[in-house]
């Protein structure tokens, strides 16, 4: 299997979250081709929720290995849906998140069977990683079963020099500030809940500090960040508005705890104004001395003629059902950039360089467990 050529291939698939028709001919494609090497592919679909594919070398839910994904991408122009390599580079969207590493998760199924590995290994796409993972939340309550000693997780795409140790967890919440209306030129007459909700962003930013660019960074950047994902207040110009909302993005470390975030969040409000936790997980945090993280790292560093760091990052991963299953989670992936942003792309040599260390990993664990 060529992993750029499928990577292209899937990329053509308009699979913005949400698109069905261009989900389900994506996971059409992928089944089809999976089916044909003799591997065994189930397509999960709930009602309401986004499909998930989960293909397989056997019939087994306990997994020697898994390999844990989406094929969802974020919106982007038409342009972007046609795939072009240039200088070593495929650019378009879903090259880095997360297509180019779905396609060497695909040939490593492909070279598993092939070669009669074995090993128990699975790899699970969603489609609605980027949403929220409610897909894959409803699948793992239908399989309860399934399990993972080891799952690799190439959605952490940005360098392949780097092994992602630790993820932070990303809570949501809902604030609502209500108010009075009354004309825009009697102020006076009403209660203005934008006004509230100043009030209360400003509390909440004397606990959860703002950072960007040009202004204030932190030394360490392992800390809660917070950042006003959605602001919506006020019908038409002239009115004082009665309601506003806004919704909050915040990541925990994992010395944080969302029994806290409440706590400081209950103080930071005033009357008018209240918060619900609209959705929360919890940190992966792996040890960097785990026996197969270690091997893995030691086979990759091989590999590439390169030293392996270990890194921190903030964005969440859908291998925290797994983690809190007491799966080893490995978080690797190739190099690239301009995630959801209008140059994206991945750097060819690191995607091939990936499925290299991929089937190299497998095959290591294959042999120590037939000496077993």
């Amino acid at each position: 299997m060529k992993v750029i050529e499928i990577a292209q291939e899937l990329m053509k698939f308009r699979t913005e979250t949400g698109n069905e028709q261009e989900i389900n001919s994506a996971m059409a494609y992928i089944k089809n081709m999976m089916s044909l090497i003799g591997a065994r592919v189930d397509i999960f679909q709930k009602k309401d929720t986004a499909p998930v594919i989960f293909i397989r070398n056997s019939n087994s839910y306990d997994l020697d290995i898994l390999v844990l994904g989406h094929i969802d991408v974020v919106p982007a122009d038409d342009k972007m849906f046609i795939p072009e390599i240039k200088d070593g580079k495929l650019f378009g969207r879903g090259s880095l998140d997360m297509k180019s590493f779905a396609a060497v998760a695909l040939n490593t199924m492909q070279y598993v069977v092939e070669n009669k590995l074995p090993l128990n290994f699975g790899v699970i796409f969603s489609s609605d990683e980027e949403k929220g993972s409610k897909g894959t939340k409803a699948f793992l309550e239908k399989y309860t079963k399934i399990k993972a000693n080891i799952v690799l997780d190439n959605d952490v795409g940005g360098d392949i020099t780097k092994i992602i140790a630790k993820c932070k967890n990303p809570v949501f919440v809902k604030i609502e500030a209500n108010g009075k209306e009354a004309h825009g030129s009697r102020p006076w007459e009403g209660i203005d809940a934008n006004e509230l909700m100043f009030k209360v962003i400003s509390n909440i930013r004397k606990i959860y500090p703002a950072y960007d660019l040009e202004g204030k960074k932190p030394r360490n950047k392992w800390v809660d960040t917070l950042h006003f994902a959605k602001i919506q207040g006020g019908k038409v110009s002239n009115i004082i508005s009665d309601k506003c909302e806004v919704l909050c993005d915040f990541r925990l470390t994992e010395t944080s705890y969302v029994d806290d975030l409440i706590k400081n969040l209950k103080k930071s409000m005033i009357k008018g104004v209240t918060f619900e936790v609209v959705s929360s997980s919890v940190p992966v945090v792996m040890d960097e001395k785990n026996h197969y993280i270690l091997q893995y790292k030691n086979l990759a560093e091989s590999c590439l003629g390169d030293k392996i760091k270990f890194e921190y990052e903030g964005g969440a991963t859908d291998a925290r059902e797994f983690a809190v299953r007491g799966s080893t989670v490995i978080m690797h992936s190739g190099s690239g950039g301009g995630m959801h942003a209008s140059d994206e792309y991945v750097e060819i040599d690191s995607v091939e360089k990936l499925a290299q260390i991929q089937i190299e990993f497998l095959k290591k664990i294959a042999l120590a467990k037939g000496k077993e």
